[in-house]
């Protein structure tokens, strides 16, 4: 049998790459003799800078930023195309994973980092900026990042805006020449798993806020801070809202795309291409993908719906590994997903399910092996 394992990474848990090795390791246990492709994927959030720097032969550069919190750390960019391209993640320097579940606050996370990683990557003059929006710790609308990049966010004694969302409600004046300037002939594109608004029950806040430490009184609190950004923009000319993709990482596409005129893509897409899985797909038996949690919002534009796609074109059965499995699969079986599998044993703790999380993914891709090879291979 010939088996693509195409997985996105575990969120905050293990790299896509971790992932496809783990379900590799399991399925040789049962068939050593399979043909294994191992294609490890992303969709804006963790991993795209790799998927797409080795896809592309290109290189990994090293920085200090700040996190989202204040701190110090050290993150990478790609650069291809002998450097005419540059690439990197919100989540490498603005990201969830880099801030512990008890140290999260959503009202001061900075996007700080990101624009300082975009800094860096602008000292090699790339013609281009692929940014993946996936996995931020913040709701600052990109305020943050801009900061970094020159841009000038005020109140109304002219003072600078400290980092964090809830300081957008005191937003009077706005800046943004110096940062159009610095990015001048530079083509941004924006790399996402999500379409969501700005505002609104969908929007950066109600959907995405409580994961990064919201509590609902403060999920409140950020929707009427993201609403004053919104409208302190319209009346500097900018519109930040109401356009596909303006929620992504906690508005950062509201102002890459309304401030500097970036350019939306779908993440899973672009990395699809990048790594050529297309080539592998009309000679495979069975795909494997999956993530940490899939629900229905995985149809949006996650991982497992971009394989599921290009699967069903060639009539290849999909099985998807996770974390977590949700109840609401219809629009994903609807897509070409065939099944879906917790990894999990049993009732496990947050930790313990991270600790145990690739011994449970080889474990299930064994016995997925000895299934398939019980009832199809004769």
């Amino acid at each position: 049998m010939h088996i693509i394992i195409a997985p996105d990474s575990f969120k905050e848990c293990l790299s896509a790459q971790q992932v496809a090795h783990a379900i590799a390791e399991g399925w040789r246990r049962v068939a050593p003799d399979d043909v294994l492709t191992e294609v490890p994927l992303a969709d804006g959030g963790e991993g795209t800078t790799v998927a797409l720097v080795n896809a592309q032969n290109g290189s990994l550069h090293s920085c200090s930023v700040t996190d989202p919190m204040g701190m110090r750390v050290t993150a990478q960019y790609g650069l291809l195309d002998n450097g005419s391209t540059a690439v990197m993640e919100v989540a490498e320097a603005s990201g969830l994973h880099r801030v512990p579940p008890q140290n999260r606050n959503a009202l001061i996370a900075s996007s700080r980092g990101t624009g300082e990683l975009i800094l860096a990557a602008l000292q090699h003059r790339p013609r281009s900026l692929i940014i993946g929006l996936g996995g931020s710790a913040t709701t600052d609308a990109g305020v943050g990042l801009l900061q970094a990049l020159g841009a000038s966010f005020t109140d109304a004694d002219r003072n600078e805006l400290p980092p964090g969302g809830a300081a957008l409600m005191r937003l009077a004046h706005m800046d943004i020449a110096a940062a159009r300037k610095l990015l001048e002939g530079v083509e941004i594109t924006l790399a996402t798993d999500v379409s969501n608004d700005l505002l609104g029950s969908q929007g950066a806040a109600a959907v995405y806020s409580p994961q990064k430490g919201a509590s609902p009184d403060e999920v409140a609190q950020l929707e009427r801070c993201l609403q004053h950004y919104a409208e302190c923009a319209h009346a500097h000319g900018f519109t930040v809202n109401g356009f596909s993709g303006s929620g992504a990482a906690g508005g950062i596409g509201a102002s890459l795309q309304g401030l500097l005129g970036a350019t939306l893509v779908s993440g899973v897409e672009t990395v699809i291409r990048a790594v050529n899985l297309e080539q592998h797909m009309s000679g495979a038996d069975v795909v494997i993908t999956g993530e940490g949690s899939l629900d229905g919002q995985s149809a949006s534009g996650k991982v497992p719906v971009g394989v599921c796609r290009l699967a069903q074109k060639y009539g290849v059965p999909v099985i998807a590994l996770a974390g977590v499995v949700g109840d609401s699969l219809e629009s994903l079986y609807a897509l070409g997903l065939t099944a879906a599998f917790a990894i999990t044993p049993g009732p496990l703790s947050r930790e313990a399910s991270f600790a145990s999380a690739e011994h449970n993914l080889a474990a299930r891709a064994e016995q997925l092996a000895r299934l398939l090879h019980a009832t199809v291979v004769k």
